[in-house]
């Protein structure tokens, strides 16, 4: 999800106020979890507990983007983040970039809760498999550029 400075303050206005936010993703970084202008996904604001491996995090990235993706690792003061989608690790993402975690999405009218067990099986491959899941990508990426 990305978006502009003006939107990044009202998002964030709307998180503190309301504490929750429902809305659509843009990008293809999530999928197949989230596709493209077709699937809701909610987040809670966050507040002082520090995230997960497996979490779903929306985050702030300089200067004024807001970007939603998974937490892969958990480091002292500090997380390493990536989109299911996604190659390249993001290292660096502190609590202070992090302004709310997913809670749940919706697919067809259907709302899935993340503390379902297939949502949760979900997340342990997305989360226990990262070289493979990365290798697998750039190996498709390759295998179509030579086509």
């Amino acid at each position: 999800m990305n978006s502009g400075t003006r939107a990044q303050l009202s998002i964030e206005a709307y998180l503190l106020e309301n504490g929750t936010l429902t809305y659509t993703n843009k990008g293809t970084s999530m999928m197949p979890l989230l596709r493209e202008g077709k699937d809701l996904f909610t987040v809670r604001r966050k507040g002082d507990e520090r995230c997960k491996v497996g979490d779903v995090v929306l985050y702030r990235r300089p200067p004024d983007q807001y970007v939603l993706h998974r937490v892969v690792r958990v480091l002292d003061g500090e997380y390493v983040i990536l989109g299911d989608n996604c190659t390249g690790l993001e290292h660096g993402i502190t609590d202070d970039d992090i302004i709310g975690v997913m809670t749940g999405f919706t697919r067809s009218g259907r709302e899935y809760s993340v503390s379902s067990v297939g949502y949760r099986l979900y997340t342990f491959m997305m989360t226990h498999a990262i070289r493979l899941r990365i290798f697998m990508r750039k190996a498709l990426g390759w295998i179509m550029r030579r086509k």
